[in-house]
C-alpha cells in the first residue's frame, strides 16, 4: 500500500518547517520506504503500520499546536511490491525518459 500525507498544523504561521522536521523524524525512525515532496510525504507499507505513523506525527505535533489538518490519500494495490519506487518507473517506461524527481 502506498499513502500520501501531509500533517499541517494550523495557527503557527506560514513557516511550518520546525513542525514538518518533527514528523520527518518520526518517518525515518519508522525504517518504512517513504519520498518527501513539496506537499507531503509518501511512504509504503501495511495498513496499520502507515496509519499507526500518521498518529504517530499527529500526536507528536498536537504536544505544542492546538490544530491540525491532516490529508491522505491511499493508493492500495494486491500483489505490487516495491511500489513507491516501481509505479514512477513504470509511467517513465511509457515516457521513454526519466522524471524529475
Amino acid at each position: 500500500m502506498l499513502a500520501e500525507f501531509s500533517v499541517v498544523p494550523i495557527g503557527v504561521g506560514s513557516s511550518i518547517g520546525d513542525q514538518l522536521a518533527v514528523a520527518l523524524r518520526i518517518v525515518d525512525e519508522s525504517g518504512m520506504p517513504y519520498k518527501v515532496n513539496p506537499m507531503g510525504t509518501v511512504v509504503e507499507g501495511e495498513w496499520d503500520d502507515i496509519m499507526n505513523l500518521i498518529k504517530r506525527c499527529r500526536d507528536e505535533i498536537m504536544k505544542k499546536e492546538d490544530r491540525v489538518l491532516i490529508s491522505i490519500t491511499v493508493d492500495d494495490r494486491k500483489g505490487k511490491p516495491n511500489r513507491i519506487e516501481e509505479k514512477v518507473a513504470s509511467v517513465e517506461k511509457r515516457l521513454g525518459k526519466a522524471l524529475k524527481k
